[in-house]
């Protein structure tokens, strides 16, 4: 796509600005003071898109509350993933009649990924009438528009066309209080992996301008945010849209000039696109974190040649090598997927040995789940579920294992961490994290929220660790 078609105009944000104006007038005039309910599905780009919504929402008028019956607009930004994400949503779109029926003048949204699936749409202007409001991650910049729509025709707005998408710089935020904050960095995806919906709904890879990056980071920091995630669905393929030779590498490079303290890390990561260069600048870099997350999927070369990942077992593990060896405390997790279509229990059987070579610190598990609409949806999957059930039930008895060793061999060290809340444990009331991003909780007052400290580690189990400041 032409640089000229991605950036979305100055005048049209300031448009966008126009109609938040506009609602806020009109509830204004009414002497209302209206209130949102947000709830957001899925992942950490869903969670940064929903600050956004947020953040229009705020500038409309709205002050923002959990409890849905009581809210003047009602908005679930969804996730299409997993099957089971997408039943938690149509389940709280029925819960939402109940509300609707109390409070008629209620707006009920839907957006996010899967609103932007042409049969989920469907399905909400058949069975779902009382959503008012549709639209996906293409449209997000536009929700003032959308939304000034519903409020001045009385009519349901659907706004799901398909489009290659955007970006959009200048939209208002609603960040979380706290220590941590998402930065997108690009969106879209170019990779058509055989199980994922992504690039069907969140359109063709797009880079946001280094120089709009660098300075949210610089701001966030000077905001007191110590622990910055940078967002894509690929962030390795960073850059390459914009045609100027600058790469992921290099904005890790100038962020991690910019002065404070904090963290940087970054999700997701593709080893087909992962280099050793990008391993060299996070060893260079003090403020990027030792973390690595690089989703393999599967250990068995035939298996990932049906999923479109384009790297096999032995790239995959002379990477992990060459990162290792770079950065010798790596702190690495993974994605993986157990019962893809076809996929046998040798196969699975693999993706567990690669697992045992490598000694992930963490992994993230998934039996695999159809997205209609994808290759992998369409290919015969003769394996019985129970079946798919005990290979999966294998590789969590092995990562499990490896998980608990790996924090026993924490305790008695001191280890740095930063506060970033309470966790609701009487003896432990504080989280934390390390730079690898290890959960400590801690004993303390939450006047250590927002800092870092030197922790000794007093006790373990699988998930977490445990300890006291020194």
């Amino acid at each position: 796509m032409k640089r000229e078609e991605v950036m979305v105009p100055e005048t049209e944000i300031a448009r966008q600005r126009d109609f938040q104006e506009k609602i806020k007038a009109m509830f204004a005039a009414r002497g209302a003071h209206p209130r949102a309910c947000v709830e957001t599905f899925g992942c950490q780009q869903n969670v940064a898109d929903g600050q956004r919504i947020m953040g229009m929402l705020e500038a409309c008028g709205f002050a923002f509350t959990e409890d849905a019956g009581e809210a003047d607009l009602a908005l679930l930004n969804t996730c299409a993933i997993r099957e089971h994400a997408e039943q938690r949503v149509f389940g709280n779109l029925g819960i939402l009649t109940h509300s609707k029926k109390e409070n008629p003048e209620q707006v009920v949204v839907l957006c996010g990924c899967m609103a932007q699936e042409a049969r989920v749409a469907e399905r909400v202007r058949e069975s779902y009438r009382h959503v008012d409001l549709v639209f996906g991650p293409q449209a997000l910049w536009r929700f003032p528009e959308l939304l000034w729509r519903v409020y001045e025709t009385g009519k349901r707005v659907f706004s799901t066309d398909d489009e290659h998408g955007a970006i959009a710089e200048g939209l208002p935020v609603v960040r979380e209080r706290g220590v941590k904050a998402w930065v997108s960095i690009m969106y879209g995806c170019n990779n058509f992996c055989s199980y994922c919906i992504v690039p069907y709904v969140r359109g063709r890879e797009r880079s946001r301008e280094p120089a709009a990056v660098l300075a949210e980071v610089r701001e966030l920091v000077e905001a007191g945010y110590r622990d910055i995630t940078l967002l894509g669905q690929n962030v390795n393929s960073y850059g390459n849209d914009l045609d100027t030779g600058y790469h992921f590498p290099d904005l890790l490079e100038d962020i991690d000039q910019i002065p404070g303290d904090y963290w940087v890390r970054f999700m997701s990561s593709h080893p087909k696109d992962a280099t050793p260069r990008l391993f060299d600048v996070m060893a260079a870099c003090g403020h990027v974190a030792k973390q690595l997350h690089l989703p393999f999927q599967s250990g068995n070369n035939r298996v990932l040649g049906e999923m479109n990942r384009r790297y096999t077992r032995e790239k995959y593990l002379e990477l992990i090598r060459y990162a290792r060896a770079a950065m010798p405390g790596l702190v690495l997790t993974s994605d993986v997927i157990i019962g893809f279509p076809g996929e046998t229990e040798a196969e699975a059987m693999d993706t567990v040995s690669l697992v045992e070579e490598v000694g992930f610190d963490a992994l993230f598990t998934f039996l695999f789940s159809p997205r209609p609409g994808t290759k992998a949806a369409e290919l015969p999957d003769p394996a019985p579920r129970e079946d798919k059930q005990a290979w999966f039930d294998k590789l969590l008895e092995v990562q499990n294992g490896r998980s608990a060793r790996i924090h026993a061999g924490y305790v008695g060290k001191t280890l740095r961490v930063l506060v970033d809340g309470e966790s609701g444990d009487g003896e432990y009331p504080l989280s934390s994290r390390t730079e690898g991003n290890r959960l400590v909780r801690l004993k303390g007052d939450r006047s250590l929220v927002g800092r870092f400290l030197e922790v000794r580690v007093t006790g373990s189990n699988t998930w977490a660790l445990y300890g006291e400041p020194v």
